[in-house]
């Protein structure tokens, strides 16, 4: 049974909701330029599923900061971080996801520098946003990992998935990670759609 990450969450129910659908972690976007950048803390936040805090290229300090205000267990890296970056965060506590894109070839090297200074990757589509393009890569590509390191799978993931997604037998996929496929606008999500896809992925 993978873990299942719902990203780009804002509004209190709709929090709560996906909840209790089944979400084992819940993404906050702190990137000012997305859709779905969270500027003040909601009414509720998690209490079961782990918080996870997006990040793009943010100075050290408002990551901590903002961690400690929301209560984060863990910050996903989604700009140009460095690997030292990644591993002071890392020092402070707090679990360091680090997003690497993917485009017409898996990043096997720069997965290679970040190795020993992250606890998790998240492979996403290559794009010139920060994810939530709703665009897939070749999963195919994901045959080309070898490192030790365990991932979480991003990007174009949509409802009807479920079935491929059964299919990835890869050891160091930990995790699915959904948002904008399962949105009714952006940080709202679809709750019918994630119980459905929860269940169906975790029977």
């Amino acid at each position: 049974m993978r873990l299942i990450k719902v990203c780009g969450m804002r509004d209190a129910a709709n929090i709560q909701g996906v909840e209790r659908a089944g979400a084992d972690w819940i993404g906050f976007i702190f990137h000012p330029a997305s859709p779905r950048y969270v500027s003040e803390i909601p009414a509720y936040l998690p209490q079961q599923a782990r918080r996870v805090g997006v990040f793009v290229d943010a100075p050290k300090e408002r990551i901590i900061e903002t961690a400690s205000l929301f209560g984060l267990e863990l910050v996903q890296l989604h700009g140009s971080e460095s690997p030292l970056f990644c591993e002071e965060i890392r020092q402070t506590g707090i679990g360091v996801i680090k997003s690497l894109s993917v485009g017409d070839r898996f990043p096997d090297e720069t997965a290679t520098e970040y190795r020993d200074t992250c606890d998790y990757f998240l492979f996403d589509t290559q794009t010139k946003l920060h994810g939530g393009s709703g665009r897939r890569f070749d999963w195919n590509l994901l045959s080309d990992y070898s490192g030790d390191t365990p991932f979480l799978l991003s990007g174009g993931i949509a409802p009807h998935d479920t079935g491929i997604l059964k299919t990835l037998l890869h050891p160091k996929l930990i995790g699915i990670d959904i948002n904008s496929r399962f949105e009714i606008t952006p940080a709202k999500k679809d709750l019918q759609k994630i119980r459905h896809f929860i269940a169906t992925l975790k029977s």
